[in-house]
């Protein structure tokens, strides 16, 4: 317990005189109050007075994106790049993030460096957030003393895999969010507007159509149960969830559905490659070996179809075969990809030639992404109309029925 609370990062308030004699005024972060009076003084400030921050009543705390560490590696980057010590380029980018659980975590693994830790070292502790590849690249840069070029392409890595998320989640949120509404409307329909209209045509005496009588019907058994239903989706969203964390056969077999989805699948499957491609290119242009660079991508590509795949292909690759023939056997790669690797190890650059497959099938996805969304509005507006319209129709139904009898 006591080696827990000495891990502990504080928060603490000063005032003190800089080396010009100016009075200042801030906050600073560590472990205890003697070191971080120490870290006050190598800035060149005389502490006049120092305390623990004090605690708001209650604090939300932002979750931490992978967009969030995709632009840390870049700040660090650029900040390494222009000559500046890496403690101190962590005390600059902590300054200029807005995301307070970000600046926590950046302030953590300066403390930790500081604590004679490595970098690599302080992001295992933080596995949430950084991966294996993330961990792997700094380190190499570590040891071959080129740390701002690995985390360059650590940033470039993670700047093009989080844009090829959002262009997979830009063609799923938007035909969930249409779907959601029109079920709310079309719960609201019948929950508040049917029965008027219900109450009205029981005072005709008349016999309804039965498409009307239909829709009556629904409108009954969705005011009596309408809690049900929603204790039903809200259960049925929260077991999907949870049988997806907790079973891996779940997963397995969502994995492979995805794939085998109409439409969307041919996204997912080239989103696959694409991550493939980018992860390979990466890691080996960062000098790690191929055989390491395979169990690295096979984790990124998550599917487990390609995992396995991958994993295939590394096993090959580990008796001597090449890269190409493995990649050819799983029966799983496209032929572009199979021949853009073949000419790579021929002339001696696959980090480029993989790079270029990486950029293609990106925008392959992008174009799917927008010609989907093209494809779908249209569509989506007509299931709209015809829910809708057709709750409208069920209603008027009876009265127009009613006119042409009087008529």
């Amino acid at each position: 317990m006591a080696k827990a609370k000495t891990d502990m990062l504080l928060d603490f308030v000063y005032d003190g005189v800089n080396r010009r004699g100016q009075k200042v005024k801030g906050e600073t972060t560590s472990r205890s109050l003697e070191l971080a009076k120490a870290t006050l003084r190598k800035q060149g400030i005389t502490v006049k007075g120092i305390k623990k921050k004090p605690k708001p009543l209650y604090t939300f705390k932002k979750p931490i994106k992978a967009i969030d560490i995709a632009i840390f590696a870049r700040q660090l980057a650029t900040m390494m790049k222009a000559g500046v010590p890496l403690t101190q380029s962590f005390e600059i980018v902590a300054d200029s993030l807005d995301n307070p659980s970000m600046k926590d975590l950046v302030l953590q693994i300066k403390a930790d460096i500081e604590a004679g830790g490595t970098f690599a070292s302080a992001l295992r502790k933080h596995p949430r957030y950084f991966d294996d590849l993330f961990c792997s690249l700094v380190e190499s840069g570590e040891q071959s003393g080129a740390l701002e070029t690995m985390l360059e392409r650590v940033a470039t890595y993670k700047e093009k895999s989080e844009l090829l998320k959002a262009k997979i989640k830009k063609a799923i949120k938007y035909p969930i969010a249409v779907i959601v509404v029109a079920i709310i409307v079309t719960m609201i329909l019948l929950i508040k507007v049917v029965p008027v209209f219900s109450d009205l045509f029981e005072s005709f005496g008349a016999e309804l159509p039965a498409f009307t009588q239909m829709v009556v019907g629904m409108s009954e058994w969705m005011k009596a149960w309408w809690f049900i239903l929603i204790i039903f989706i809200g259960g049925a969203i929260i077991g999907f969830s949870e049988a997806k964390k907790r079973s891996k056969k779940f997963r397995d077999f969502l994995d492979r559905a995805v794939l085998k989805a109409p439409i969307f699948g041919n996204i997912a499957y080239q989103a696959i490659i694409a991550r493939f491609a980018r992860t390979l290119s990466t890691t080996f242009a960062a000098g790690v070996p191929l055989i390491d660079a395979l169990d690295s991508t096979a984790g990124a590509t998550n599917n487990v179809v390609f995992y396995n795949a991958t994993q295939q292909v590394k096993n090959d690759v580990s008796t001597g075969q090449q890269l190409q023939f493995s990649i050819r056997s799983t029966n799983l790669f496209p032929s572009l990809v199979i021949q853009m690797v073949g000419i790579g190890e021929e002339s001696g650059s696959l980090e480029e030639m993989l790079d270029k497959v990486a950029v293609y099938y990106e925008n392959e996805v992008d174009n799917a992404v927008d010609g989907l969304t093209s494809l779908m509005e249209p569509m989506i507006m007509a299931v709209l109309g015809v829910l809708v319209g057709g709750l409208v129709i069920a209603m008027y139904l009876p009265i127009f029925q009613m006119g042409s009898v009087v008529g």
